[in-house]
């Protein structure tokens, strides 16, 4: 990933995918831009105050749900 600089935390990317991406983490859709010095930079989330909003909960955790079976024997 291309990083330019961190606004509030928050990476800004060179590109649009990799912002995109980075918002995936958060179930965040979409884009927004900033502008330092000149160049312009893409952050994941509609607005800039979405992505920091999300971030307060953290990243979006997948369930993974398994089924243990005993064989029986063995006293752990």
């Amino acid at each position: 990933m291309s990083l330019i600089t961190h606004i509030d935390n928050v990476p800004l990317f060179t590109t649009i995918q990799e912002a995109e991406t980075w918002g995936d983490l958060y179930n965040l859709t979409g884009y927004h831009e900033h502008t330092i010095l000149g160049q312009t930079g893409y952050m994941g989330g509609a607005t800039h105050q979405e992505i920091v909003t999300a971030m307060i909960g953290g990243t979006a955790q997948t369930t993974n749900t398994t089924t243990s079976t005993s064989g029986g024997g063995g006293g752990y």
